[in-house]
């Protein structure tokens, strides 16, 4: 099943300006972040006191490829599969797998798809993801990338809950301004869904990054995924992740920012039999986003392919906007 394009919505661009990075250390310093992010963007998590490199100078960026759809049925009957969090236990004693999200676009917004990365280096491990682009799986459901072919991230210090990302030079080649600012919230969004991170400075090859790109973005601060509003959906879905297999209840969390905080949520099966429709009331809207998590009755009629649907009924006409999608696999 397809998915469709989220809609576009009007774009408040607030006058915004990033950080000047941390000059980097070059030397390969192995370090741990841990599991994923919660739907609330620059909250929970432990706090940092002295600062962690994650990351490999001039590292190559391991790529991902086939068109199969991420693994990862949960281990409980009728919920999604939890970004981030688990060692693997086949692992033993020694390294263990974490399972995050990296964050592509879908249209002109981010979205969220699921990666497997190894700890320790977990943060370092969802840019390199993240540098190597969507899979096939993830293409053929329209997920792309602002970020341009061959950048390479060289190292990633994290210290007092800010990750310092240091990328090659390629990173800032190309493209205006909402390339450029959808590249950026890409890398953002990616590290900030970690519990230890709340914002990021940029450097490239090295030197602290004080004008961004040929349109001169100026980052003068740490940036949080606050900064990029006008690059996220009305309604994020950060669970399930795309291509998820789900039953029933369903649990979906995220963050939303629409009209009164209220939006609706619709999950269809492989007939296109609605299998739920609920309403979603956000922590906060209007111009503030709030977060939300919410289970619910999901009732397919068969088993297969299924669709997410976040939408909201046009206050103007009553009409339903679809905000954005996200495809699943739905278990009857």
């Amino acid at each position: 099943m397809n998915s469709r394009s989220p809609a576009p919505r009007p774009r408040g661009r607030r006058s915004w300006t990033c950080a000047a990075a941390l000059v980097l250390p070059l030397a390969v310093v192995v370090a741990c972040d841990t599991a994923g992010r919660s739907p609330a963007p620059g909250t929970g998590g432990r706090p940092s006191g002295s600062p962690t490199a994650e990351g490999t100078p001039g590292g190559a960026s391991p790529g991902s490829s086939g068109t199969a759809p991420p693994t990862g049925t949960a281990g409980v009957p009728g919920t999604a599969t939890v970004p981030g969090s688990s060692p693997d236990p086949s692992a033993g004693g020694g390294a263990r797998s974490v399972r995050t999200a990296v964050y592509f676009l879908h249209g002109e917004y981010v979205s969220p798809a699921p990666r497997t990365v190894a700890a320790p280096g977990t943060a370092a491990g969802a840019v390199r993801a993240l540098l190597a682009g969507p899979n096939g799986y993830e293409r053929a459901h329209g997920r792309g990338t602002a970020i341009p072919s061959g950048t390479a991230l060289r190292s990633l210090v994290i210290r007092d809950r800010v990750a310092t990302v240091d990328l090659s030079g390629r990173y800032d080649d190309g493209g205006g301004s909402l390339s450029l600012r959808e590249r950026l919230a890409q890398v953002v969004f990616t590290v900030t869904r970690f519990p230890s991170v709340d914002r990021v400075r940029f450097a490239l090859d090295g030197t602290p990054v004080e004008h961004f790109g040929g349109e001169g973005i100026v980052l003068d601060r740490p940036v949080g995924r606050a900064d990029f509003e006008d690059v996220a959906p009305a309604v994020l879905v950060d669970s399930p992740l795309l291509g998820d297999t789900v039953g029933s209840p369903l649990r979906v969390r995220g963050s939303a920012d629409t009209f009164e905080a209220v939006f609706r949520l619709k999950v269809t099966d492989v007939t296109g039999r609605t299998a739920a429709d609920v309403q979603v009331r956000a922590t906060s809207g209007t111009g503030t986003r709030g977060t939300f998590d919410v289970t619910f009755p999901c009732k397919p009629r068969r088993s297969g392919p299924g669709l997410l649907t976040a939408y909201f009924d046009s206050p103007a006409d009553g009409r339903p906007v679809t905000v954005d999608t996200v495809p699943l696999t739905v278990r009857r």
